[in-house]
């Protein structure tokens, strides 16, 4: 690594163009699993590119030190690539490592949660849990379409965004959506290409409620009488539901009077259902999220008559399974809407060791709630981390705190706060919630050193 930096510092040769053809030999990944390799003493980031392989890549963006480019012939193959089932992978900005098998991308996942962990927070991880894995197609429950009107031809253009781009790839299917979804979305585009008011669209999102396809529409303007029709038809058609959103997330509902008012899911392993609206933050992939709310039980081992506490609480995706477990639970959330849907989740689940809370997470906060004696806290924050709460519950020497991360970056920054403070990392994992993808899902649990010996 010191070599390479050393080539890169020393080059005078003038930056890369944008759009120029550059030949280079990939060595390693970076986070984002992007191939690395040197050209002209610059540092050159190629989507799609994998360690070992000479390529040929284009330039999208250029700086004097660092390029990045688009991969476009490879002519020594790594003996791991593998052809994308996508058609759109070369252009969709959706998935980024179809060319790279399963277990390539999980060891690349922990390499740089790992490496994350070691450069910002000074830990070594002594205790690796399995990767919590699923299947690698098929698992997307939720999905939002982009819609672009064309006046020129008075058409929809139906899709996804393309990567670094704003334009459109126009599609019929997509791997890793829900199989009940994938009849939705191959019908999409001449379903709304039907209505009158395509002009005055905004977007669609596919989702899967408890296994039931739901189609949502944002539009713009009202819809005429005939348009409901078409819609309803469609949605009748694929065995699914419509809903229509004339304005905010709020205004959101179903399309036809008989059909449910809320979407909902299940976590079958702890007797749980929980019900959101369209709008709220729900994990896209509902195997792995079942198996991560089994792992968080299994290291926290929560006991009778425990007081925890979850931060980020959202639904009570964690909250509702350590009630049930029989700990007494406070749920702490930024958003007032959801902390009353967790409130009725917990009401309609016979759960009443259990309350919640509204508020603001990114803020110092000196609450009554907080000066409690905890036995355990769980924070399943956004990317950009924990740090406030962190630094709050480090202060109260909470003896145990899971940390589930959507961001390796915030979640090593914040597990340096806590080694400074005399937590221990005792095991740490990651999650594939999104294959195909650079994203790293990851649960650590930090164990207060002096907590043994901590007076109750």
């Amino acid at each position: 690594m010191n070599r390479s930096r050393k080539r890169s510092r020393q080059s005078s040769a003038p930056a890369a163009e944008l759009g120029q053809r550059l030949r280079l030999t990939l060595e390693r990944l970076s986070h984002d699993g992007r191939g690395i390799g040197y050209w002209d003493g610059r540092t050159v980031f190629v989507d799609g590119g994998l360690p070992g392989e000479e390529v040929e890549a284009r330039v999208v963006r250029a700086r004097s030190k660092l390029v990045e480019a688009r991969l476009e012939t490879v002519h020594g193959a790594s003996s791991q690539r593998l052809q994308p089932p996508c058609a759109h992978a070369d252009l969709c900005g959706g998935c980024s490592l179809q060319h790279m098998p399963a277990e390539q991308q999980l060891a690349f996942k922990q390499a740089a949660l790992a490496q994350q962990l070691r450069h910002f927070a000074g830990i070594q991880v002594g205790d690796w849990a399995p990767p919590l894995q699923g299947q690698p197609y098929g698992y997307r429950q939720r999905t939002r379409i982009a819609l672009h009107y064309q006046p020129q031809s008075n058409a929809l253009v139906v899709g996804f965004r393309q990567r670094a781009s704003n334009e459109l790839v126009a599609v019929r299917e997509c791997p890793v959506l829900n199989p009940v979804l994938q009849p939705l979305l191959a019908g999409l585009s001449a379903a709304l290409n039907q209505l009158q008011g395509r002009a005055h669209l905004g977007h669609v999102d596919l989702l899967a409620s408890a296994g039931r396809p739901v189609v949502l529409l944002r539009h713009l303007r009202p819809l005429s009488a005939e348009d409901q029709q078409l819609l309803a038809v469609f949605a009748a058609e694929h065995g699914a539901d419509c809903w229509l959103q004339p304005d905010g997330v709020d205004s959101a509902a179903p399309l036809e009077a008989t059909a449910p008012t809320h979407l909902s899911y299940p976590l079958a392993d702890q007797g749980v259902q929980l019900h959101y609206a369209p709008g709220d933050f729900t994990q896209v992939n509902a195997d792995i999220n079942q198996a991560m709310v089994n792992r968080a039980m299994a290291w926290l081992q929560p006991q009778a008559g425990e007081h925890i506490l979850d931060l980020y609480c959202g639904l009570g995706n964690f909250s509702l399974p350590l009630a049930r477990a029989g700990a007494e639970v406070t749920g702490v959330e930024g958003s007032a809407a959801m902390v009353a849907r967790a409130a009725a989740n917990a009401a309609e689940n016979n759960l009443s060791a259990v309350h919640f809370l509204h508020a603001d997470l990114s803020k110092p906060i000196d609450a009554d709630w907080l000066q409690q004696s905890w036995s355990a806290a769980l924070l399943d924050p956004p990317r950009d981390g924990a740090e406030q709460m962190v630094q709050a519950l480090a202060a109260r020497q909470v003896p145990r705190i899971l940390y589930v991360s959507c961001n390796p970056a915030t979640l090593a920054r914040d597990a340096g706060l806590l080694a400074t403070a005399g937590y221990q990392l005792q095991r740490a994992g990651i999650m594939d919630m999104f294959p195909q993808t650079a994203h790293i899902e990851s649960m650590a649990l930090f164990v207060f050193k002096g907590s043994k010996h901590r007076k109750r």
